[in-house]
């Protein structure tokens, strides 16, 4: 396609929908995805087939799309315990052709709270045949959107010591973003950055949450200032020039407009199960003003092993498309 600029080439097939059809019609092949790795989609958005027993339907339909794995979430979830037989699992995986390399935990069952168990969990990741064990949230405490440095400090040793004994079970620990990470200290500093000094490196590897960029901050300064750290991330458009936004993390509810609940009935009005604090009505990966092409390059320098489109279905079909067209390598 030499001649044409990615911003050319958009701007006349309207978005990646739209550009699938150009390149069919002009006779281009689709690349690579981005940097060689499998395109792969978090369940949580699609938790209601998983939750009626629809799993292996669910994988068939992922598969005809082109994701080629998943991130699941643990039967400590409510809607997943249809999952809880590890091996059952693992079976459904592999009759669909589809791998789950990651998959979110709760807290409590990495505190062994609420009849939940470490270690249970651990022989339930190795079931099921994941490489890694994440987490939405470390959990730590926040009033009025504003924690404290010694909050920090106590959640990421308690979060080292259970990436310690993930480690030596043969998996990786990694977290991302929602709520307590997206916050400030009582100084105005971000917390993330903070989060990120004070968790061990080795122990606690970064999924980047990239609706949450416009809380955060830009996704390439982390992958580039902090090389190896980030190795998954989940996947959301998300509109740029909307500037910076604050997170709520523990304000108190506020009553969403008509227009967000009927957008949140539908799937609509956020990224994640948090919304990861970005704001505004979700946008297909390709269909929003992110330069994808250099978050994937920076993302190689981040280590990143795996990226997951978390997303409602008709956005995870339109971001799928789009991740088809990209040749980062």
């Amino acid at each position: 396609m030499s001649g044409m600029s990615r911003r050319e080439f958009l701007g006349k097939t309207g978005g990646a929908s739209a550009a699938l059809a150009f390149m069919a019609a002009s006779g281009i092949k689709l690349q690579a995805n981005p940097l060689g790795l499998p395109i792969g989609s978090q369940t949580y958005p699609h938790l209601a087939r998983i939750q009626s027993g629809d799993l292996a339907g669910l994988l068939k339909d992922m598969k005809a799309i082109g994701i080629e794995q998943i991130e699941l979430c643990s039967p400590g979830y409510t809607q997943f315990k249809s999952l809880a037989d590890g091996k059952q699992t693992r079976k459904i995986l592999d009759d669909n052709g589809m791998k789950a390399v990651s998959a979110h935990f709760t807290m409590p069952e990495y505190r062994n709270q609420n009849g939940f168990s470490h270690q249970k969990a651990i022989e339930w990741a190795h079931d099921v045949g994941l490489m890694q064990m994440s987490t939405a949230s470390v959990l730590g405490k926040v009033t009025n959107g504003m924690t404290t440095l010694e909050e920090v400090k106590r959640a990421c040793d308690e979060y080292n010591k259970i990436g310690a004994i993930t480690k030596a079970a043969g998996l990786q620990q990694i977290t991302h973003h929602e709520g307590f990470e997206n916050s400030r200290l009582e100084d105005g500093r971000l917390t993330y950055p903070v989060l990120l000094e004070y968790l061990d490196a080795d122990l606690v590897k970064m999924q980047f949450q990239m609706s949450s960029m416009r809380t955060v901050g830009d996704p390439i300064m982390y992958f580039m200032n902090h090389p190896g750290r980030f190795i998954s991330a989940h996947m959301q458009g998300v509109d740029t020039t909307q500037g910076m936004v604050t997170s709520r993390a523990g304000f108190p509810p506020v009553k969403p407009t008509p227009e967000e609940a009927a957008a949140a009935a539908e799937g609509r009005g956020r990224g994640g199960r948090g919304g990861g604090g970005g704001g505004g009505n979700a946008l297909a990966v390709g269909e929003d003003t992110v330069d994808w092409p250099k978050v994937f390059t920076a993302a190689k320098t981040g280590g990143l092993k795996a990226y997951f489109v978390e997303q409602s279905w008709e956005l995870t079909v339109k971001s799928v498309n789009f991740l088809k067209t990209l040749n980062t390598t």
